[in-house]
């Protein structure tokens, strides 16, 4: 017994030990600006990839879609690798190919044997300089996106925020969708989509990431950063150089206003409701705090189990009154500018007293936040944090992505000081600077004619105390 308690003590590492021991993030820049970063690990696979500050923010009504367009015609062959070509050379390597473009950034990543690594690299560089925009390609994939459309039109959840975001961000870039509108994905030409990826997709405004490691006679050793390094000043010297304009594109303020949306259908079953007031950018410290906030409110879907057991005080009201279905808090940051809010899906009869709790929770973040739920949210952060650890794409993109938000990989153990340093009365005082007494912008789909006026919802973001 005495051997296997130390046994599994010495196979158990504690919390501070994992994140002291987590591998240092190297960074270096080439000579056309491009940013290359990698963490070694003991895995025997390795992710690599190009994260760009591109998105459709930097799209304007016209061509919004662009970005997402030349995402799907990435995957569909190069100058050097027409066609089918490209595709063959990635299954030979058995490698797996994906990538995503949101409001801000677009990725493209490969996740391979770590052998595989120059490969890898060389063929993101194709892929990144050298898309072919085939008229027949083009053609062929504007049908493809169109019925991509159709099929998101369903997804009601992300209609929603989708909502929110063109209510929240009126006349400005941020209120596009990510998809662009049908009507644009008709009439993008290859001279618009050309046009994008020559303005957008420049070397200062690129990060090639990996995280991984090899073997070498059985035994796995982290990737290379050297290797990495010479890849990269290899494959991608070609990406040209860009002003410090580009550098740091000048995006106009997108200004937050408060106000709604509403798209009633007494057809459908449920509702779905997003509030969300403006939040910060992605660099600012109150990120912490309010991240600190929502793990408070907690999540709830009836599919989870645990009804009225549950720590989220919202959660245990929700079950208890049968009040919705789904339920969850979000904090979407962008450059200067975020959303915080919350989504729920309820039936129609209990949309006003949902909203009613679910106001009445952030009022109470404001107000009266204690100590040990804080505590709590606290542990379940952390929790999420090391979760990150968890493969090397979820690192790579970690690292990709903290690059193009802070210029620089934050380290697990600064988050968590973050963390440790936050109490109950910086919830209050943060939540008070964010929620109380502003106007949110409201986003509403399905039968709502239970959804009070805005001016009541308005209402409750304060309370009248004696």
């Amino acid at each position: 017994a005495a051997l296997l308690t130390l046994t599994r003590k010495r196979g158990a590492a504690t919390y501070a030990q994992t994140l002291h021991n987590i591998p240092e993030t190297q960074v270096t820049t080439l000579e056309n600006g491009l940013r290359v970063a990698s963490e070694e690990s003991n895995q025997p696979t390795c992710t690599v990839g190009v994260w760009i500050e591109a998105g459709s923010r930097y799209e304007d009504a016209k061509t919004n879609g662009a970005g997402f367009f030349v995402e799907h015609l990435a995957f569909k062959g190069t100058k050097k690798r027409p066609g089918s070509a490209f595709e063959k050379e990635v299954e030979s390597l058995g490698a797996h190919l994906n990538g995503y473009t949101s409001r801000e950034q677009t990725a493209f990543y490969i996740k391979a044997l770590s052998k595989d690594l120059s490969k890898a690299v060389e063929l993101l560089s194709d892929l990144v300089q050298n898309c072919a925009l085939e008229d027949s390609q083009i053609e062929k994939e504007r049908g493809v996106i169109l019925q991509e459309l159709k099929e998101m039109d369903g997804n009601l959840a992300d209609v929603t925020l989708d909502y929110l975001h063109a209510t929240a961000y009126q006349g400005t870039a941020l209120a596009h969708t990510v998809e662009g509108t049908t009507e644009n994905i008709k009439h993008l030409t290859r001279t618009d989509l050309a046009s994008y990826v020559d303005t957008h997709f420049k070397a200062p405004r690129m990060v090639l990431a990996a995280a991984g490691g090899k073997f070498y006679i059985l035994v796995i050793l982290g990737i290379s950063h050297r290797e990495l390094v010479d890849a990269a000043k290899q494959h991608f010297a070609g990406v040209p150089f860009a002003s410090k304009e580009d550098v740091v594109p000048a995006l106009p303020h997108c200004r937050f206003t408060g106000s709604e949306i509403r798209a009633r259908d007494d057809a459908l079953p449920l509702a779905h409701i997003a509030l969300a007031v403006e939040g910060p950018g992605w660099a600012d410290p109150d990120n912490v705090v309010l991240n600190v906030a929502n793990a408070i409110i907690g999540r709830y879907d009836r599919t989870f189990g645990g009804g009225k057991n549950q720590s989220s005080r919202l959660a245990a009201l929700a079950v208890e009154h049968n009040l919705c279905h789904s339920f969850e808090p979000f904090n979407t940051s962008y450059s200067d500018t975020g959303l915080f809010g919350f989504h729920f899906v309820c039936d129609p009869l209990s949309v006003d007293d949902m909203m009613f709790l679910a106001q009445g929770e952030w009022m109470r973040l404001c107000t009266s936040a204690t100590e040990s739920e804080v505590t709590r949210a606290k542990n379940y952060l952390r929790n999420a944090m090391v979760a990150q650890l968890d493969g090397t794409t979820r690192v790579c993109e970690n690292i990709g992505s903290h690059l193009l938000h802070y210029g620089r990989r934050i380290p697990l153990e600064e988050w968590d000081a973050r963390i440790s340093a936050v109490d109950a009365r910086m919830v209050r005082d943060v939540c008070s600077k964010y929620i109380y007494d502003k106007c949110p912008a409201v986003a509403a789909v399905g039968p709502i004619e239970q959804l009070l006026d805005y001016n009541r919802i308005r209402s409750g973001m304060f309370w009248v105390r004696l």
